[in-house]
């Protein structure tokens, strides 16, 4: 029952009053200014979706940077071992807990949890202007900002004391949104400048990653997904990719739950555009995601926690200087992802070393653009194509409008004179990010700062710029937007060589910084360097910085703050990044389980049966040779039906086994084996044997929270016994899987779900759908199972308690006071909800699931009145009761009792206090 209880409050959280508020410094957005300020908005102002991220603690924070750092340390066993979201949850997510706390203080002020994390780093919540006011006590005001209307919070919000250490911050209290990255060029026509236009193929040939496409790496059966905040035309991107004879795109759409559909946005509709087109153009056979809402960084953090694809994309960003408030969650959204094997894409910025303006002259100084200034995050530069002498082009287009025959030399983007405004590739120093470990080499300032970008394309929308259809019109466009999306496109082919090669078994590369530098530093012939140009731009004069009229960053060989490594040479990239894969085989022995004797001989007379599994993990295929047990040589093909182990696959053995055996005793297993190479290799392999007889035995069930055995529909069961799972397995998801651990469950022939299964205890749901009366529970698993009855009646509360008190989140509390108890066994609900689940996240809290029964709470023989009875979401089969500690209950340890109905639950403690 303590296993039940400890995992059960995973899950659970509480309706609890605010008691005491901590207010977050420095959540007021820099535009939000009293000059600016239009008033209050109305207290019916909806405000759509308020992320609220969530904080782990210190020692959680310093184990992830550590997993990080040794996922992208080939030397490390955890090198390339990507979580699951719900992995990462369990590590360094907030605990359940502490999330249904959070929740059910939102939703006692009134707000609609529409969302909440699997990685349980944030959650989403929907309200009013006036909700938002008395949860956070901070006022909603509309601001015209440059002739545009806003609205923003006037004030830092405030959460209340116990959850300021789990409240990292707010995102959705404003409507200030990140910028798209793009530059529109010139209108489409027949220049006569001696610039070109750019097509698909032309960036194949520039980049060097033609090559792969006669080799089929094109992206086929790979994913990438753009982050955007509008909707979008199908038709123009149909119309690029037949414009350039390109196979129809594979476009999957998802609009994220918790966000309002945006429509179609004039002005990041171009955005949009150019990223699916420009990415699908480099990894033109891949599966490009399109993940949508009202706000871009709602996109990204939906697009991780669903771990939607192996790379994403964003060509939005915003000055780091007027984003502190978002750089820490940033950062752990890209943690995250990197954590899950994401690789995450973003512009550096359009305004070179002046991220902080937008206007000719520059007025606040150095500033570089977020969030591609978070070391998890690849910032890409922009570039600009040096051609005016030399052979680079061919006098006429190919059937594909392509007309680059190799390698244009380049320097850093800088259009602003021409243009007559802030047109380079963003780069500089960050005011917030210590430089990473991994940003190391010839030209990285040595100053601790991280530096931006980390590498560049062609980006200048003038010379030469990117054929885009949006809004049904053919234009050139550039910006370091292209950048982003189109190296998206090329690490999509590295994930396709990567996997295609055997060098790695699944897409997915996190960061890669990491081995960028340490490429460049191995092989620079993996990039271009760029040594002419600057990012540098006009300022005002007596403005930050600003000594000479102008400021910024000249090319240099090696790194350099205006286009940060060079451009990639693909093809010489992808090369380098596999120049160490394994050339031998590397394989690993297990077994199924800790042989034990069985009474009953298997069919081939076997007591002792057990299976070997030989699992090849570098990527090389090789053949078994030879095969002993204790010395004694065995037959391959008799035990293993083959000799060849596939790379990346694995063997089996199939009716090994002892008829007799004295024991205690160790068995003894050695295989050799012989590669295609000729490299020989030998694994060794010692299994203890025992003579304890395991058989699978039910010593007894109760009550999940009370230990009585009484029982309901609905309800959680702890069975007792032995042999039942193979090992300790607690679910991780819902709705809660019907086999844990090599262990299975029916009540009356209807599978139970599963919340817990060890060797010696299991924690099941009884079916809804069980009527009362007698029910038989077969446990066991697909081969061996017995029955065990029990007795069902239509209520059998029980309070979960610890150590005889009512268990947390409260085991004390003042008269008067509204506190929180958990039960199972409440019978059926209703509204009525299947057995193994739990209600919909955006269930009001007056229409969560709630006893059919009626419901009454005592606290030292006095009837407490409730504000809450029901199934939050989150819990299966456990119901949640506040209730108010009447003002005359007696002082000190008095008991508590909750009735369903007729049928009340044994007393659990409650320490009352005055």
């Amino acid at each position: 029952m303590k296993t039940f209880f400890a995992f059960l409050f995973l899950f659970a959280g509480g309706l609890s009053a605010q008691q005491g508020s901590v207010v977050l410094r420095g959540h007021v957005r820099p535009e939000a200014r009293a000059q600016y300020d239009q008033g209050a908005v109305e207290p019916s102002f909806v405000l759509p979706a308020v992320t609220i991220y969530l904080k782990p603690s210190a020692d959680k924070q310093s184990a992830l940077r550590q997993m990080l750092a040794q996922q992208q340390d080939p030397t490390s066993a955890n090198y390339h071992k990507w979580l699951t979201p719900e992995q990462y949850a369990d590590q360094y997510g907030l605990s359940e807990g502490d999330m249904q706390k959070i929740r059910g203080w939102l939703e006692s002020k009134g707000l609609t949890v529409t969302y909440v994390a699997r990685g349980r780093t944030w959650m989403v919540v929907r309200g009013t202007a006036e909700q938002a006011k008395n949860a956070f006590g901070t006022e909603i005001h509309r601001y015209n900002v440059n002739g545009e209307t806003h609205y923003a919070n006037a004030n830092d919000p405030s959460v209340p004391g116990e959850f300021a250490g789990m409240v990292a911050g707010f995102h959705g209290l404003s409507d200030f949104h990140w910028k798209p990255r793009f530059k529109k060029g010139k209108p489409l026509m027949n220049l006569g400048d001696g610039s070109h236009a750019i097509a698909p193929d032309d960036l194949a040939t520039i980049y060097d990653f033609a090559r792969l496409y006669s080799a089929g790496i094109d992206g086929t059966g790979q994913s990438l997904a753009i982050v955007g905040q509008t909707d979008i035309n199908v038709a123009d991107i149909n119309s690029f990719r037949s414009n350039f004879h390109l196979p129809a795109i594979k476009l999957q759409q998802v609009l994220i739950p918790m966000s309002p559909d945006p429509g179609v946005s004039t002005g990041d509709e171009p955005e949009a555009d150019l990223d699916l087109e420009w990415s699908g153009a480099v990894a033109r056979n891949a599966t490009i995601i399109y993940v949508n809402s009202n706000d871009v960084v709602n996109s990204l953090s939906y697009a991780v926690d669903q771990n939607i694809a192996p790379v994403v994309s964003m060509s939005y960003g915003g000055c780091e200087a007027s984003d502190l408030v978002d750089l820490p969650t940033t950062q752990q959204t890209a943690q995250q992802a990197n954590a899950q094997g994401m690789t995450w894409l973003a512009a550096a910025g359009d305004a070179g070393a002046a991220d902080c303006d937008t206007t000719d002259p520059a007025e606040n100084g150095y500033a570089v653009d977020s969030p591609g200034s978070t070391p998890e995050v690849t910032s890409m530069g922009g570039s600009e194509f040096v051609d005016y002498s030399g052979s680079y082009w061919s006098s006429s287009n190919s059937g594909t409008g392509a007309s680059a025959l190799g390698y244009i030399p380049e320097q850093v983007w800088n259009d602003t004179i021409e243009d007559g405004q802030l047109a380079s590739g963003g780069g500089g120093g960050s005011i917030y990010f210590a430089a990473p470990a991994w940003q190391t080499g010839s030209g990285v300032p040595n100053d601790g700062l991280r530096h931006v970008p980390d590498l560049a394309i062609s980006a200048s929308a003038d010379h030469d710029g990117y054929y885009v259809v949006s809004g049904g019109t053919p234009s050139y466009f550039g910006g370091t937007s292209v950048a982003a999306p189109s190296m998206a496109g090329m690490v999509t082919l590295l994930n396709q060589y990567l996997t295609s090669s055997g060098a790695q078994k699944t897409a997915g590369l996190g960061n890669i910084n990491p081995a960028l530098y340490r490429i460049a530093a191995k092989t620079p012939s993996a990039f271009h360097s760029i040594t002419q140009g600057s990012n540098i731009v006009p300022c005002a004069s007596g403005s930050p910085n600003c000594a000479s009229g102008q400021f910024g960053y000249s090319a240099a060989a090696g790194y350099n703050q205006g286009t940060g490594l060079g451009s990639p040479d693909v093809y010489n990239l992808i090369h380098a990044w596999t120049s160490n894969v394994a050339t031998d085989s590397s394989v690993v022995v297990s077994i199924d389980q800790n042989p034990v004797f069985q009474q009953a001989p298997d069919a081939n007379g076997n007591q002792w049966a057990f299976t070997l599994t030989l699992t090849e993990e570098a990527g090389v295929g090789t053949t078994l040779t030879g095969f002993t047990i204790n010395g004694k040589a065995t037959g391959i093909v008799t035990a293993f039906g083959s000799a060849n182990i596939p790379a990346l696959g694995s063997l089996s053995s199939k009716n090994l086994g002892f008829a007799t055996l004295t024991v205690p005793t160790t068995v003894n297993f050695e295989f050799t084996g012989k590669d295609a190479s000729g490299h020989q290799w030998t694994q060794q392999f010692s299994v203890p044997f025992s003579a304890t007889q395991v058989q699978l035995i039910v010593g007894g069930a109760s009550n999940a929270a009370s230990g009585e055995q009484s029982y309901a529909p609905g309800m959680i069961v702890s069975v007792y016994g032995t042999a039942m799972g193979n090992f300790a397995q607690a679910a991780s998801v819902i709705p809660l899987p019907d086999y844990l651990a090599g262990f299975e469950a029916y009540v009356n022939n209807v599978p139970a779900p599963l919340y817990y299964v060890s060797p010696d205890q299991v924690n099941i749901q009884i079916p809804y759908e069980t009527a009362p009366g007698q029910m038989t529970l077969t446990l066991g698993n697909p081969y061996v199972n017995v029955n065990y009855n029990i007795q069902v009646t239509a209520a059998a509360p029980g309070i979960f308690e610890s150590s005889g008190m009512v268990a947390a989140p409260f085991s004390s509390a003042g008269r008067g006071q509204t506190t929180t108890l958990f039960i199972t066994g409440e019978g059926q609900t209703y509204p009525a909800l299947a057995t193994g689940t739990t209600p919909d996240p955006s269930t009001p809290t007056d229409r969560l699931p709630k006893p059919v029964l009626p419901v009454t709470v005592t606290v030292g023989g006095q009837t407490a009145s409730t504000s809450f009875v029901g199934i939050p979401y989150g819990l299966v089969g456990v119901t949640q009761i506040n209730y108010q500690v009447p003002v005359s209950a007696p002082l000190g340890v008095q008991p508590v009792v909750v009735t369903v109905g007729t049928v009340a639950s044994p007393a659990a403690n409650l320490n009352v206090t005055q």
